[in-house]
């Protein structure tokens, strides 16, 4: 089995379907909540792959506004250097994006909220785990920060007509989302009574955004829990190089 490390920064951000989708695919899960106490591991020996998932916090938070964040930065840049087997969501590929040298500052249109589409770029056509997805595959996006500059080396496989820089790799195993994919309905009703910036610098009201969203979970679990599956056959696949 695939031995994945998933760092929950965020108990508002849970696995949730994520974490389904890659147990059916015969993968273990250590989970780290942080909000709860966990404490994340100094290096990633023992593991196959990584997920960090998103957040409330920014990745513009310095050490004191946010400690939580500084053994998610470490972890991410061991990534990086070891090309390890990485699936980094939203707050998780914006602090992929710093380490890497790439730059992330607040969204200059604003927040990005709601049920919407991404589309892939050419280059995501020759990429193993996003090559098999539609050409505009439902997401759902929920940030205010944007990622203005992607880290150095990286290949962009997805954008949006808000915000450029939606999904990229970097080497051949470290891949950054900035929407979300695990969600739940119930996950996206909190968030949309919990944000209320986001919300109203959207085109819809709450009561609309959850509606959306409800509509749209069963088609972002139709193009990305396959996703998920090949995300794990590529951790699988560098776990065997690595013991031969």
């Amino acid at each position: 089995m695939a031995r994945l490390l998933v760092v929950v920064v965020h108990r508002t951000d849970p696995p949730a379907r994520l974490a389904e989708w890659l147990r059916d695919a015969g993968a273990e899960l250590d989970e780290r909540h942080l909000s709860a106490g966990d404490e994340l591991p100094d290096a990633l020996d023992g593991f196959d792959g990584m997920v960090v998932l998103g957040g409330p916090q920014s990745a513009l938070d310095d050490e004191r506004t946010s400690p939580e964040l500084v053994g998610v930065r470490g972890l991410l840049g061991q990534a990086l250097a070891a090309d390890f087997p990485t699936l980094a969501i939203c707050l998780g590929a914006q602090l992929l994006a710093q380490v890497g040298g790439g730059r992330v500052r607040t969204g200059i249109d604003g927040p990005e909220v709601g049920a919407l589409l991404v589309a892939k770029r050419d280059a995501a056509d020759a990429d193993p785990v996003f090559g098999p997805l539609p050409l505009t595959p439902d997401v759902m996006q929920f940030h205010h920060d944007e990622i203005s500059e992607l880290p150095t080396g990286a290949t962009l496989l997805a954008s949006s007509p808000m915000y450029a820089h939606q999904a990229f790799r970097v080497g051949r195993h470290v891949y950054g989302l900035q929407f979300h994919i695990e969600t739940s309905p119930e996950v996206i009703h909190e968030w949309a009574e919990r944000d209320v910036v986001g919300v109203a610098a959207s085109p819809w009201d709450r009561e609309t955004i959850c509606r959306l969203s409800d509509e749209a979970h069963p088609h972002i679990q139709e193009a990305w829990a396959p996703f998920a599956a090949r995300f794990t056959d590529l951790v699988r696949a560098r776990a065997a190089r690595q013991a031969a």
